[in-house]
């Protein structure tokens, strides 16, 4: 069974996709199961540039240290969650960019990061 939110991927042909609405089926791409990724937290030196830091009410960074962002490895994308779990916000990164989001106002209290090379991340407010 799937969750909402949960964010699956094919190691095939790399498609990533996040569940909308929970089901019962199994999630197939390229003929194969689709592999659910579960989100890093490290808070050791491998999470330094991966994990997302809440820097305040208002934006989050991916690291304490920015992420590098070139062309081979950069963040993908950064999204956030409401801590009743009613509003998610999302930005999708290019390489050159910034790894950081504004979020504006409101009750966040988790986000996640996909970095190309070492997949999902998550930071939590504290």
């Amino acid at each position: 069974m799937t969750k909402m939110l949960q964010i699956f991927k094919c190691e095939t042909c790399g498609n990533i996709i996040q569940v909308m609405h929970e089901g019962q089926g199994e999630l197939v791409c390229c003929g194969a199961p689709m592999q659910l990724l579960i989100p890093y937290e490290q808070k050791d030196e491998t999470g330094e540039k991966h994990v997302p830091i809440f820097l305040n009410d208002s934006s989050v960074q991916v690291g304490s240290v920015l992420h590098p962002m070139i062309e081979k490895h950069y963040i993908e994308f950064i999204e956030t969650l409401s801590s009743d779990g009613s509003e998610v916000y999302i930005k999708f990164l290019q390489p050159g960019q910034a790894p950081c989001m504004n979020i504006g106002s409101g009750d966040f209290t988790r986000a996640i990061e996909y970095c190309n090379i070492h997949g999902l991340w998550q930071g939590n407010k504290e």
